[in-house]
Parts: structure tokens; C-alpha cells; sequence
């Protein structure tokens, strides 16, 4: 039957497939919105995710908006279709959703507390009633390329950075073109996007692969420099390295060349529309303060892990790409943060380390000593046999090197 409903190529109909069985895992007769824009590649995303659904013999409906800005607001149509409540969402979007004018104003809370100042926000993490996926952007050779993974290494992958992350307190990055900052992430979560939005609450990127924290406000300081893409408007691919100076979890400078001149610009902007908004009497002037101030918040650190990706000027592929970090400019993930815009940047080839414990070096994960060996065939009583000898030998190292001689190892347990 799907097949007499659109015409999608072989290749995007698997991408598809995947993308509704291994992310989603549709099931027969659940509630399935697809809302898309009357444009090129993402309506024909859109096309092929609905055939997928009705194989899935799931209940889907397609459901298309005028293109839409970072500063638009989503047709109320649409608003109202979200707070229905079906069981998936999905965002194949020319450039955004849109935002809900009635939250922006009086943001939605959570059963967490926090506030959300969208209903798709409020429903996937406040409330943990649906699942979704959204690609603001996507490309028809972007989704066909970067979805089909093996998305059991990717959850591994994303496991193991769950646990670099825990308990971390600050992370220090660093490059060879002048990024040096030091982020803090005390009492904040990691959050892993690898595709695994089979349950409700869950929800991401696809293409997937990243994982990503909210940087606790106000304690991060050093210098970015973007060097891969940026998201304004739309992605720019940088020609010339963005140089932008963080003090205290803000941005207090931007230099480089027309790149940097853009970014000044959009957060300018930024940091003016609240205003704009609380005068037509859309915000209060309270919630305008709030948004203006928080433009240049620094709203998240983000690791790619998707083997298939690459830089190509989206950034919703860009930031995914295995051996770089991204920052982000605005709002952040802990909803404490809450800004109009989240500007992505690009950091390439960096040297990455969580408490003084490096986890990437000019753009390479390092493998512990655990990883020399086949994990999976090791058995568990001399894994941690393994395991103790590590921490001897790190703890007669770290010994040796205080009183004077030399460390010939260092690392962590297993």
C-alpha cells in the first residue's frame, strides 16, 4: 500500500525504514505527526517517513506549515495538532518548527518544574508523554547517508561519555588554532543522543550521534574558536576562524572576519527582539529582560559521534561529526537558561579533558587500557583482575612522579 501513496527512492525508503523501526519503534495503530514545509528535500523526507509509517501500520498524519525562521511562531494549527498529544512526533522542517507564542509568554511547566516555553518541549521532557525525532534542514543525501548506522556501537559509544561525564565538575577544551576555555559542568547531566527514542521522554536528532550538556551558569571562562560551521539564520560554513571570548558563561567579544561580523549581528538581534516582542504586548517586559540576557549565554558543550558525518554547512550534520565538539550561544537543555535563539559553532580537531582526565586528543577518542583488549570476550572475574592492576600501576605512577621520577603510565580504571 505505501508504495501507491508517494514515489521515494530505494535509498531514502531505507534511511526511512530505519529511522521509524530502529529510532522509533512504531507499533501498530499509534498516533504518528509528521509536520513538514512544502519544500524540496524535507517534504520528500516527510513523504517517505509517512509510507514507512503506514508499513508499519501505524497511524500517521502529514501535516505541512509555510516555512518557518528562528523568530517565527509555528502556524496555531499545528500548535494545537502537538497538544493532542499523539504517541511520535516528527519535525522534518525546512528551518524550524516555529515557537509557541502562548508559552513564550507563560511558559508551560513540568512535572520536573521547570518551565517550558514550548508544548512540544513541555510534552517530550516535562510531562515524558511522546517520543520524537526532529531534522530542521535535513537533505535527502544527508538522511539517506547518516541514518542507517550500527546503532548498538553508537549506543556504546554514547554509554561510555554517559560515564566520562559523571560526577564531572569541569571540562577544558583546547586547540591548536587558540580555544582554551574551561567549562563547568558540576551538578549538570549529560544528555546522549544516539538515536534511541523508542520510549516516552525520549527524543533527538536524526541524524543522531552527539553527546551534549547544559554548562553550569555563569562558570565557564576562556576563548572559543569556531572553525567548522555556525548556525545563524542559517549554517555558515566559517572561511575564517570565529574567535569569541566567554567570561563568566557569557560572550563578551567576537572578532574574526565577515563570519564573526554575522554572529555579532545575530545575537544583537537576539538580544533586541524580546524587546520588540514585550512592546506589542506578545511577552511581558520581565520575560524580555530574561531572554535578552540569556542571547549570550553559553547554552551547551556537545560531542559528535556519527561516523558518517560530515562538515557540509547544516549544522544539524556538522555538530554530529566524529572528532569535534560544538558550543552553543542562547538557550540551554536545563531550561534555566531561556533565550530566543541557540546558535551552534563548530570546534575542530580538539583536545578534550573532563577533571583533568583526557577523553579526545586533536580530534581522537582515546581508547582506555580496558580497550587494547576485546571487552566482550573478556571474562568479568579478569576484567577485574585487569581492573585492579590498572589502578595499582596509575597509583604507584602518580607516586613515583611526586617524589620526583618518572610516570611511564597514567589512565583510569576500567
Amino acid at each position: 500500500m505505501a508504495d501507491t501513496i508517494f514515489k521515494v527512492s530505494r535509498r531514502l525508503a531505507e534511511a526511512a525504514d530505519i529511522a521509524v523501526h530502529e529510532a522509533l519503534a512504531v507499533k501498530k495503530d499509534e498516533r504518528v505527526l509528521i509536520i513538514t514545509n512544502p519544500i524540496g528535500d524535507v517534504y520528500k523526507i516527510s513523504e517517505a517517513l509517512y509510507a514507512s509509517c503506514v508499513k508499519a501500520k501505524a497511524a500517521p498524519t502529514l501535516m505541512v506549515q509555510p516555512k518557518k525562521t528562528i523568530f517565527d511562531y509555528a502556524e496555531s494549527t499545528v500548535i494545537n495538532a502537538i497538544k493532542s498529544e499523539p504517541d511520535t512526533i516528527i519535525s522534518i522542517s525546512a528551518e524550524r518548527l516555529g515557537k509557541d507564542r502562548e508559552a513564550l509568554a507563560k511558559p508551560y511547566t513540568g512535572l520536573d518544574g521547570k518551565p517550558y516555553t514550548h508544548i512540544f518541549d513541555q510534552l517530550l521532557y516535562g510531562l515524558r508523554k511522546i517520543r520524537a525525532f526532529w531534522s530542521p534542514s535535513a537533505t535527502v543525501d544527508m538522511f539517506a547517508r547518516t541514518v542507517p548506522l550500527n546503532y548498538t556501537e553508537l549506543r556504546k559509544s554514547g554509554a561510555k561519555l554517559e560515564a566520562d561525564f559523571q560526577d564531572a565538575k569541569t571540562v577544558h577544551v583546547q586547540t591548536d588554532l587558540g580555544t582554551n576555555i574551561e567549562v563547568g559542568v558540576e551538578e549538570r547531566k549529560v544528555r546522549i543522543d544516539d538515536g534511541d527514542f523508542r520510549q516516552p521522554g525520549k527524543g533527538g536528532n536524526l541524524p543522531t550521534g552527539e553527546a551534549f550538556i547544559s554548562p553550569k551558569l555563569g562558570e565557564s571562562n576562556g576563548i572559543l574558536v569556531f572553525d567548522g560551521s555556525i548556525t545563524l539564520d542559517k549554517t555558515v560554513v566559517i572561511k575564517k576562524p570565529v574567535k569569541v571570548s566567554i567570561e563568566k558563561g557569557h560572550v563578551t567579544k567576537v572578532e574574526g572576519g565577515k563570519e564573526a561580523d554575522l554572529l555579532r549581528d545575530y545575537l544583537h538581534t537576539a538580544g533586541e527582539r524580546p524587546y520588540e516582542m514585550a512592546k506589542k504586548g506578545e511577552i511581558t517586559m520581565e520575560r524580555a529582560k530574561e531572554y535578552s540576557q540569556n542571547a549570550t549565554n553559553l547554552g551547551e558543550f556537545g560531542v559528535g559521534l556519527n561516523p558518517k558525518a560530515r562538515i557540509v554547512g547544516n549544522v544539524l550534520e556538522d555538530e554530529k561529526v566524529l572528532g569535534t565538539v560544538h558550543f552553543a550561544i542562547g538557550s540551554n537543555y536545563d531550561q534555566d537558561a531561556l533565550a530566543l535563539i541557540h546558535s551552534d559553532g563548530i570546534v575542530k580537531n580538539p583536545t578534550v579533558t573532563i577533571d583533568g582526565k583526557t577523553i579526545m586528543k586533536k580530534g581522537k577518542k582515546m581508547s582506555s587500557f580496558f580497550h587494547i583488549f576485546s571487552g566482550a570476550s573478556i571474562p568479568s572475574r579478569f576484567r577485574a583482575f585487569l581492573n585492579t592492576v590498572w589502578v595499582a600501576l596509575t597509583r604507584a605512577s602518580l607516586a613515583s612522579l611526586s617524589s620526583g621520577g618518572f610516570a611511564f603510565m597514567t589512565g583510569r580504571a576500567l
